[in-house]
């Protein structure tokens, strides 16, 4: 069976409202679930035994003990800590020992890089990869503080790959990409707290012509879960767009390495007219 997460992923818009309540928390709180029953997970969530027990049997297991064989062999970690609050907390500690303060941050993103590869199945890294080499175009969208690592995306697969387009807010015609968006059309959409509608809303509109999504995101459970097609989940110390780039850049820069090595001659090729061209367009300064 899939992991838990992914489960709750694809069925949590099929979920009553109680019974989300109930899903959030197992997303939220793993090891507790592991080792509680159902009865204390109602009460926990100020739901009902009943509703934990009609959860299990919603997402298609046979009941909470085959859920929490599940939880036990694939434990989550995901807090909802608010992200200012988060950082401003985690800021003040620094500034009371900022003796250590590179290494404390080196150590901090070489463990929230680790995790995050660490927890990209190879299956889904080369169904990524292959969703970027087949689709025809390709759209990323970044709003807010995920616009940056967006505009590295898109960049870098520009020169690999082409014919990838950054959706750039009020400068684009987003009515005028999604129209000509069908089931060859790829949409990489990246949103972390607080998740911007705009590009839930995009990503929603993509859905409907066809378009198949890879979300890169927080949480399965965020706005872009029901959408995506392929859900990287990223960890990072929140807010990402303060403390996670070096995590978001790795992940993206493992994407990006991955179409270049798949087609490495075709890639050089590339880079090399692109070179010629920018040289001839754009003369760099030379001493």
């Amino acid at each position: 069976m899939e992991p838990i997460n992914e489960v709750i992923r694809k069925n949590f818009n099929t979920l009553t409202n109680r019974q989300k309540i109930v899903a959030k928390y197992i997303l939220d709180h793993p090891q507790q679930i592991a080792f509680q029953k159902a009865k204390e997970v109602g009460e926990l969530t100020t739901t009902s035994e009943t509703t934990v027990i009609r959860l299990c049997y919603a997402l298609g297991y046979n009941g909470f003990s085959h859920l929490q064989k599940e939880i036990q062999t694939t434990l989550l970690e995901n807090g909802q800590t608010d992200p200012l609050e988060k950082y401003r907390v985690s800021t003040r500690a620094l500034s009371q020992n900022n003796d250590d303060l590179i290494k404390q941050i080196k150590e901090g993103d070489i463990a929230f890089i680790a995790k995050t590869l660490d927890s990209l199945d190879g299956e889904l890294y080369k169904k990524i990869i292959d969703a970027i080499l087949y689709s025809k175009k390709r759209c990323v969208v970044g709003m807010r503080s995920s616009y940056a690592a967006a505009n590295w995306l898109a960049y870098s697969l520009n020169i690999v790959k082409g014919s990838t387009h950054l959706y750039r807010g009020e400068i684009d015609d987003a009515i005028s990409l999604i129209s000509d968006m069908d089931k060859e059309s790829l949409v990489i959409a990246i949103s972390f707290p607080r998740y911007a509608q705009e590009t839930v809303s995009f990503v929603k509109a993509a859905k409907k012509k066809g378009a198949k999504i890879i979300a890169i995101t927080d949480n399965e459970i965020s706005p872009l879960g029901s959408f995506a097609d392929l859900l990287v989940k990223v960890y990072t110390p929140s807010p990402t767009g303060l403390n996670g780039m070096a995590t978001m850049f790795s992940l993206l820069n493992v994407i990006v390495s991955g179409v270049a090595s798949s087609k490495w001659e075709e890639v050089q090729n590339r880079i090399n007219d692109y070179e010629k061209t920018s040289g001839q367009f754009f003369p760099f300064f030379e001493r």
